[in-house]
């Protein structure tokens, strides 16, 4: 192993991870990230109430042995709300961010390679788009659509996009004036294979860290559209809907919006501290 180290250190990924795994908040950031992601995998076998089961003997108890954080206005878990509801608010934002990245960077490639009028039209329609606040956009849309779940991951994607299209545009002009590109194109080299052997590989670690903190922004947008009804449906959890609930019972029951709150925060810190650290440790600058 002492002697795999160097070898592994002098590789790209081997540098990026060691540059990575020194960066202490990034390192937390992971954890949290991790240990979110597990709870919303594991929620099926892990031994806790139905999420939907009610108990009229229970309504609004703090928490307890049996229920350790406390119960609802209907006399559900908590506990067993918060787990399942980590599943929706992480589909959310993994499935929105992976809606922008698909749709987002093969645009902001195509508009930043080959320009002239592709270009204008492209940049034209993503600056109208920007010009909306991405929330109220992703209301909108959620609105037109419909109230559930996939409606806001769509809505939550299509109005991301435009964030992930400027980005990759970007990018693409720089590496686009590039020496290396230059010459691909001067040998006749297809250009498909410039894109996906040279400009395509440069433009992944951005997009990959934007990925990350965006990520965050969708789990808040999710939230903010289950809050609003139009989101997550009742009686499946979220985050979201739990929090619109609890604010009728503030006084009465602060642990019901206490919990989701904490969770949202939580969750959003760790993607933020994660985007953070994989920013810094791609930066080709720091290697």
């Amino acid at each position: 192993m002492a002697i795999a180290d160097p070898i592994l250190s002098r590789r790209p990924e081997g540098r990026v991870w060691k540059k990575f795994r020194t960066h202490k908040s990034a390192m937390l950031g992971g954890v949290l990230v991790t240990f979110f992601v597990l709870i919303a995998l594991l929620a099926p076998i892990l031994p806790i109430p139905d999420p939907a089961a009610t108990d009229w003997g229970a309504v609004r108890k703090p928490p307890t042995a049996a229920h350790p954080f406390g119960t609802d206005e209907i006399g559900r878990d908590v506990l067993a709300r918060m787990i399942w509801g980590a599943q929706a608010s992480l589909l959310a934002g993994v499935v929105s961010v992976g809606i922008a990245v698909l749709l987002g960077v093969p645009l902001g490639i195509v508009a930043g390679y080959f320009g002239g009028w592709i270009d204008a039209i492209i940049s034209r329609c993503t600056e109208a788009l920007l010009a909306a606040p991405f929330l109220i956009l992703a209301i909108a849309l959620a609105a037109f659509l419909g109230p559930s779940l996939t409606n806001a991951m769509i809505a939550i994607g299509l109005s991301a996009t435009p964030v992930f299209i400027r980005l990759t545009r970007g990018q693409v002009l720089s590496v686009r004036a590039e020496d290396y590109v230059t010459s691909a194109r001067a040998i006749g080299l297809p250009t498909s294979k410039i894109l996906s052997r040279y400009i395509f590989p440069n433009v992944l670690p951005p997009v990959l860290v934007q990925a990350t903190l965006t990520i965050a922004t969708a789990i808040i947008a999710e939230a903010s559209l289950s809050f609003l009804g139009l989101g997550q449906q009742p009686p499946a959890p979220s985050w979201g809907s739990m929090l619109n609930t609890a604010k009728n019972f503030l006084n009465q029951a602060p642990w019901m919006a206490m919990w989701p709150g904490i969770a949202i925060f939580l969750v959003v810190l760790g993607f933020n501290l994660l985007g953070d650290g994989l920013r810094d440790a791609l930066d080709p600058r720091e290697h």
